[in-house]
């Protein structure tokens, strides 16, 4: 394997179920129960899932009455974003004791570049068992960690012992593991994305390099160069310690295409809990909301509707969400997916808008 810059040492650390996993540590009766954070058996969405809650397929972003019916044991907790950041902050400062290269990704994930070796351990492996083991100590949670050359490799393998586990995947063997993977696994491949790939045949990594890129950019447009080279194996993106996001969405396909007002309306709802767990969870705000519809035939529009005062609550991102809907009534054709995003991100919200790992 050739690249044009010496090799890169990157962990990637994902903390293991965080939401859940600080409830169940700081509330001792949750322990070895099915627990959702955020939403209720009425309404909402879960915002984390223990594993236990995993177990009946449960998950993150997932409508609450759809998780209920999943598990009826399922116990709802309200979330507590100001512990989850402290811990969130408490864990940063470990990080920071290895590298100042830290490009957090959310409250509970970040990529560490240890090329450097600050304290001389030997190798990235050895820093993350050290990371890991501190987390465990110092914080009583677990944490799971990929190591690889490159960041997407990194993440892949963060994922692949789940839970409290470490995967290291050598330059040898690189090309090789993310061949193995299904393309559902791959970072950036959605939903959508992946059910689209499966109808072309592409399963795994090993289908997706076998690809040509002009059958790629046939399919998948700009992102056809990107799938190509993760399914070899390389990417080259630097870990980016001032990283920014610039937006905070969520978006919901719906099994059959909707057009009524009402039924938009509705379909509204859980799309703006899931961008409110995700605000909560950064402390973030923004002047600007915008409304994504794609119809039937796989056009799409996005319109938009910016507040001369920073955007934070439920309230106003659904008022000036709602305002957009309205506006685009009646739709031309059915709609298959609706999204809300907030972005023209403001204040120190902005700076801290990919978590407190940092």
């Amino acid at each position: 394997m050739t690249t044009d810059h010496p090799l890169r040492k990157i962990i990637h650390i994902d903390m293991d179920a965080f939401f859940a996993s600080v409830e169940q540590r700081d509330r001792p009766e949750l322990r070895g129960l099915p627990v959702a954070v955020g939403g209720s058996r009425a309404r909402g969405v879960v915002a984390a899932a223990s594993y236990e809650a995993r177990a009946y397929g449960v998950r993150s972003a997932m409508p609450s009455v759809t998780a209920a019916r999943r598990c009826p044991e399922l116990v709802f907790v309200k979330p507590r974003f100001e512990v989850y950041r402290e811990v969130s902050a408490q864990i940063g400062l470990i990080f920071a004791d290895y590298t100042d290269l830290i490009e957090p990704l959310s409250l509970d994930e970040a990529y560490l570049d240890v090329t450097a070796d600050r304290r001389a351990h030997g190798s990235a492996t050895a820093i993350a068992r050290e990371i890991r083991a501190r987390i465990k100590l110092q914080t009583g949670l677990t944490a799971s960690a990929g190591v690889s050359y490159n960041k997407f490799i990194a993440k892949l393998a963060s994922d692949h012992n789940k839970p409290d586990g470490l995967c290291v995947v050598t330059p040898r063997d690189g090309p090789a593991f993310v061949q193995a993977q299904p393309v559902s696994r791959f970072h950036g491949v959605g939903p959508v994305t992946a059910a689209k790939m499966e109808a072309l045949g592409i399963h795994t990594g090993a289908d997706l390099a076998a690809q040509s890129l002009d059958v790629l950019e046939r399919h998948f447009g700009s992102s056809a160069g990107y799938f190509q080279r993760a399914a070899l194996g390389q990417d080259d993106r630097p870990v980016r310690a001032d990283r920014v996001r610039k937006s905070i969405g969520a978006e919901r396909t719906f099994e059959t295409d909707v057009s009524e007002r009402g039924e938009l309306e509705a379909a509204l709802e859980p799309v703006l809990d899931a961008v409110m767990a995700r605000i909560e969870a950064r402390c973030a705000a923004g002047r600007t909301v915008t409304l994504k519809l794609k119809f039937s035939d796989f056009t799409q529009i996005t319109r938009a509707r910016s507040s001369r005062t920073p955007v934070r609550t439920r309230a106003d991102i659904e008022a000036l969400a709602r305002a957009i809907l309205v506006g685009e009534l009646p739709v031309p054709r059915p709609v298959r997916l609706l999204g809300v995003t907030l972005s023209n991100l403001v204040g120190d919200t902005a700076a801290d808008i990919d978590g407190g790992l940092a």
